[in-house]
C-alpha cells in the first residue's frame, strides 16, 4: 500500500519551533493506494483490511520513503507495518458509509 505521510509538528504545544532536524519522523498518514492483498501459501490472496482514505499509525522505519518527481513524498508498506487505524481521522463520507 501506498500512504501519504502527514506533516511533521513544526511548533510545539507551547509554541517553540523545531528545526528540521529536532522533528520526529512522520508516523501517521493516508492510505492513497492499496494493493490486491498479500499472497498466502494456498495460492489465494487475503482481501486488504485497509481502503483507501484510511488514516493509519505505522511503524517508524518501516517501508520504504520515495519521492515522486512533483516533489510529494510517500512511504511503501506491506499491510503488517500498519499499527493502528486512526478512526478520529476517517473522513465523514466514511464514517456516514460505515453507520
Amino acid at each position: 500500500m501506498v500512504i501519504k505521510p502527514h506533516e511533521p509538528e513544526e511548533v510545539t504545544k507551547g509554541g517553540i519551533v523545531l528545526p528540521d532536524t529536532a522533528r520526529k519522523k512522520p508516523r501517521r498518514g493516508e492510505v492513497v493506494a492499496v494493493g490486491a492483498g498479500k499472497l498466502l501459501d494456498n495460492g489465494e490472496r487475503a482481501p486488504m483490511e485497509l481502503s483507501v482514505g484510511d488514516v493509519v499509525v505505522y511503524s517508524e522505519y518501516a517501508g520504504t520513503e520515495i519521492t515522486m518527481r512533483s516533489g510529494d513524498e510517500y512511504v511503501i508498506l506491506d499491510e503488517d507495518s500498519v499499527l493502528a487505524i486512526d478512526d478520529a481521522e476517517v473522513p465523514a463520507q466514511k464514517a456516514k458509509a460505515a453507520a
